[in-house]
């Protein structure tokens, strides 16, 4: 007799259902698992031999083997421990053959015959749900999984002997409940900041539509303090985009305790970071900082130190909003719609732009113009504000604090973010939450300027010779600007300021 029991492999965020297949025959003692296992998966054999001799159980002297169906896909991870290990219990009559009849199952286990947390079970537990099933999963887990529906069945135990206790009705175990993080201390604040009020006002700008920035400035102008500060201004995430958020940290294995938080991602990779871990991918393609920082803000800081091959790969998933990892057997996407914050210095030594300083590598401009040339002018392109953040001065750090922090500019910016829900939502997209998201016939409706501001757009786009991408790019900034104001109309003076974040960009693309 075959033993059928329900688990998952990963695709992606998508969890595949997986039929573990658990046959006890006659014949020389063995334990083979089949079914293109990778290594974690064929040394489950012992973790779940010591396990169910710890809980009490021992394998029986026969022949043991474990098909994963369907054999032709790939399975990687430690989670098929706990369904290879209930399946054999009720092959062996240990529980009820019928006790996992409806529900799927994913957990490590440990030699002790403890349960371990693993990653992944949100994903599974949506797969499960939509297919009528329940969920077993490790008790650490349990919280995390409760998020996929307030209907769907979970048992999520400790050890394999509380489970065992479950199914004879001695010891039943309640239904976990969903838990959100609490974290710890407050948010930096944008009145910590003294002076840069024009890389404040392009900050408030950037988080309002979604928009790339890339601020330019000589070493300790804060750059990095406005990036850090910037979580400070968004908006907590929607329901929808914290399950997108939340899917993608469960299958990096990066939540906690099965607790999740509402608060956007800011992820800060080293500039010595690999493509695999910026874009996603390694031995089991797993998502990269740009997955992670999904509905969320990547901040790229000494921009021109990452390698030239890294930055272009954010080339593609900054157009699309996704990244795909190609294997030979298989390929995998996973979402990556970020705000891409980015902070550079004008030269190597940081200094180019300071009056009255001679470079030692030759002219100032030829030291700038070399440095800024490691970054392509297809990226620059793809970035909508682009600013200088100069240096402050001894005079502007003992004025006192600014009277404006980051509670009211997050007023504005969720205001204006609620504008853009509402008029896209309005226009059956409900794909594009901001303008920063907005394509084509799209944006050029509703952001069409009046006449004095196309009449200005149209003498700056042979001015700056701005590309296709550039123009659609000046239109988003614009239309967020206005919704800043509480403007129906995009106004020249709206075009005028979105076109003032385009100028650096105009040089440092003839210098690329």
């Amino acid at each position: 007799m075959v033993q059928h029991v329900t688990t998952v492999a990963f695709e992606g965020i998508e969890a595949r259902a997986v039929d573990v297949q658990v046959q006890v025959a006659p014949g020389l003692p063995a334990f083979n698992v089949v079914g293109l296992a990778d290594k974690a998966v064929s040394e489950a054999r012992e973790r779940v031999r010591a396990a169910l001799v710890a809980s009490g159980l021992a394998l029986p002297a026969r022949r043991i083997t474990v098909n994963l169906a369907p054999a032709d896909q790939p399975k990687e991870g430690s989670h098929y421990d706990l369904p290879i290990a209930l399946g054999l219990m009720a092959a062996i009559g240990a529980i009820p053959p019928d006790a996992l009849a409806g529900f799927t199952v994913l957990g490590e286990l440990g030699l002790d015959g403890s349960i371990a947390a693993v990653a992944g079970v949100l994903p599974a537990a949506i797969g499960a749900n939509a297919r009528g099933e329940g969920l077993i999963c490790p008790a650490a887990c349990g919280p995390e999984a409760a998020w996929a529906s307030p209907e769907i069945e979970i048992i999520a135990a400790q050890s394999l002997i509380q489970l065992a206790n479950h199914f004879k009705g001695s010891q039943v175990l309640s239904r976990p409940q969903p838990k959100v993080r609490e974290l710890n201390g407050g948010l930096l604040d944008l009145a910590d900041i003294k002076g840069q009020e024009s890389a404040k006002r392009a900050l408030e700008v950037a988080a309002a539509g979604g928009h790339n920035l890339l601020m330019l400035g000589p070493p300790g102008s804060g750059k990095s303090m406005l990036a850090a500060r910037l979580s400070s201004i968004l908006p907590p995430l929607l329901p929808a985009e914290l399950l997108e958020v939340s899917m993608i940290a469960s299958v990096a294995g990066t939540i906690e305790g099965g607790a999740l938080t509402n608060r956007r991602p800011f992820r800060a990779p080293h500039h010595s970071a690999s493509m695999p871990a910026l874009v996603g991918g390694g031995l089991r393609a797993r998502p990269g900082e740009i997955s992670l920082s999904h509905n969320g803000v990547l901040f790229l800081d000494e921009l021109p130190e990452f390698t030239a091959q890294v930055l272009d790969s954010l080339r593609q998933p900054l157009e699309t909003g996704e990244v795909s990892i190609a294997r030979v057997n298989h390929r995998i996407t996973y979402p990556a719609r970020f705000m891409l914050v980015a902070a550079m210095n004008p030269c190597r030594c940081g200094h180019a732009d300071d009056p009255g300083y001679a470079c030692r590598r030759g002219p100032n401009a030829r030291c700038a113009a070399d440095y800024q040339a490691r970054l392509s002018g297809p990226l620059l392109d793809r970035i909508d504000l682009h600013i200088e953040v100069p240096a402050v001065s001894a005079a502007d750090l003992l004025l006192p604090a600014p009277s404006e922090g980051s509670r009211e500019v997050a007023a504005r910016v969720a205001r204006a973010r609620d504008i853009q829900l509402e008029r896209y939502t309005a226009l059956d997209l409900p794909g594009v939450r901001t303008n920063a998201q907005a394509q084509g016939p799209v944006l050029e409706d509703v952001a069409r300027p009046d006449a004095d501001g196309l009449s200005l757009l149209r003498d700056a786009a042979d001015a700056m010779r701005l590309s296709a991408r550039g123009y659609h790019r000046v239109l988003r900034v614009a239309r967020t600007i206005a919704d800043l104001d509480g403007a129906d109309c995009v106004s020249r003076l709206h075009i005028a300021e979105a076109l003032s974040y385009r100028a650096r960009a105009d040089e440092m693309r003839r210098a690329a």
